[in-house]
């Protein structure tokens, strides 16, 4: 919905020094109650593929997923968003390795730890051992980028790697593959296996 991007987009420079006016105007016009912190677009992609699978319209339903360009920026956009700033009710999902910028940002602004879901390692991590490299390769076939994906892992510096780690860092070589591939695996996901972090997020929301 291309008002919630620019609800989105006022959010972003409202994080950034702008004033924050326009964002609370449109949240107030678009009615929106929630706002899901992701750590990045490829998280926002997944997100919302799994949502659309649900039959669910997040915007419809109030919920911005707002892409924070890192989970350092967490505790900024609680304070904005949650109860310190707009009065929005927060959830978030975010890698294991970043959970203390969600633990120390979420407590700042009196939002339940319960609010946010953690992936192990991340959600790319969740999404490969869910599907298994296999699939995920099958994936990568056809999306065209078999060939990348063999010399990939022909590199000395990937021999000898597990297969999932080798596909995870496959997937964040280059720009905007991520996010490409954040809808590709959720999109072959089974309805009935759904990385936990993912599942809880959406039931949640």
């Amino acid at each position: 919905m291309a008002d919630m991007q620019a609800f989105r987009d006022a959010v972003t420079g409202w994080a950034a020094g702008s004033p924050g006016e326009p964002a609370g105007e449109l949240a107030v016009r678009l009615r929106v109650r929630t706002a899901v912190l992701l750590e990045g677009p490829s998280d926002l992609a997944a997100v919302e593929t799994l949502a659309a699978r649900r039959g669910r319209d997040l915007p419809a339903e109030g919920v911005c997923l707002v892409s924070m360009g890192g989970a350092m920026n967490v505790g900024r956009y609680a304070d904005l968003l949650g109860p310190p700033g707009l009065g929005l009710r927060l959830a978030g999902l975010c890698d294991e390795g970043e959970q203390r910028y969600y633990d120390r940002g979420f407590e700042r602004a009196r939002v339940p730890r319960e609010s946010f879901f953690v992936c192990a390692t991340d959600l790319e991590d969740e999404l490969i051992r869910t599907l298994g490299v296999a699939q995920v390769e099958e994936i990568v076939r056809a999306a065209g980028d078999l060939r990348a994906w063999r010399t990939f892992v022909s590199q000395p510096a990937h021999l000898g790697r597990p297969p999932q780690q080798q596909m995870r860092r496959f997937l964040g070589t280059t720009k905007g593959r991520k996010i490409r591939y954040g809808r590709l695996l959720v999109e072959a996901l089974d309805a009935e296996r759904v990385p936990v972090p993912l599942h809880d997020l959406l039931a949640h929301l």
